[in-house]
């Protein structure tokens, strides 16, 4: 099984890196071909290495649960970016032979919503949470860095872990906790327990857009206006309620920010998500730039 998996994996690599993949062609690497192409850059080299999480056999049939850490070499002019994610696949083989291989949309998982008036505004936290910081990007993003594709055993790990990991980042710029014990109100983490802004995505953004005391942010109209260590919200079906939260961890030649997340983990991916399988033509973006005193 371990063979085939590897002769998977080098079907893969291979497609990164060809310009003609005939029939054995994948679309998400097509599209992200095509999205570099648009940038003026393209993979100059791509390495894959897999691990099998799980495998269940019955009868002629192996179902094996997989997950891939891709290294993308990309060149964009003269310089030179280096892309990771982790994929998440299922194959199916019958008697040995692959019949199905396809990547799991980690964005399928339905998460509660939280209904907007359950959010209380920001400015009724305790007066002792109404404190200064200076936010520093630099400690944030070496978080981003550190922990993007593992998880800190500090904190309560989700299933849906994107705003729970860019929480943990915002923090570590020294963002302060504000609205303990309500879990309605300010953005905190304490005692194994959490307020939605701090685990929910559209929560988060939400947060983010009234916040007027502790964590702040600065909406900008253009992700080329953001900083390292800003944070960019993704409403994938364009329905009004956010799903993702990335933070800027880098910027390419043109200026426009790299990111770093979890739940798709991956590090240095540019910004538009136009090559995720949870793209739609009706994505909308909300681009925060982190405020402080």
């Amino acid at each position: 099984m371990r063979e085939q998996l590897q002769n998977l994996l080098e079907m893969r690599v291979q497609q990164c890196v060809s310009h003609k993949n005939g029939k054995n062609k994948c679309l998400k690497i097509e599209k992200k071909k095509e999205t570099l192409l648009k940038r003026g850059a393209e993979i100059v080299k791509a390495k894959a290495r897999g691990k099998i999480i799980s495998r269940n056999e019955a009868n002629d049939m192996t179902k094996v649960l997989y997950k891939v850490h891709f290294k993308y070499l990309t060149k964009q002019k003269d310089t030179f970016f280096l892309e990771e994610e982790i994929e998440q696949r299922n194959a199916n083989f019958y008697k040995g032979i692959l019949v199905e291989d396809h990547e799991i949309n980690p964005f399928d998982i339905q998460i509660p919503s939280v209904p907007e008036e359950d959010l209380l505004p920001t400015d009724q936290a305790n007066s002792s949470d109404r404190m200064s910081y200076q936010y520093d990007r630099l400690k944030a993003v070496q978080y981003a860095e550190r922990w993007w594709n593992d998880y800190n055993p500090a904190y309560k790990k989700f299933e849906v872990d994107c705003t729970n990991f860019i929480s943990q980042c915002l923090h570590a710029g020294g963002a302060p906790m504000t609205g303990f014990p309500n879990r309605s109100n300010g953005w905190w983490m304490r005692n194994n327990n959490w307020s939605y802004s701090w685990t929910v995505a559209n929560s988060l953004r939400l947060y983010l857009s009234r916040a007027k005391t502790g964590l702040r942010a600065k909406e900008v109209k253009s992700p080329d206006q953001l900083l390292l260590g800003d944070v960019i919200c993704y409403d994938f079906q364009g329905d009004g309620r956010f799903d993702h939260n990335t933070m800027v961890t880098g910027k390419d030649v043109n200026g426009m920010p790299l990111v770093n997340a979890h739940t798709y983990n991956c590090r240095m991916r540019y910004w538009a998500y136009e090559d995720s399988t949870a793209y739609t033509p009706n994505i909308k973006y909300k681009f925060y730039s982190i405020a402080d005193d």
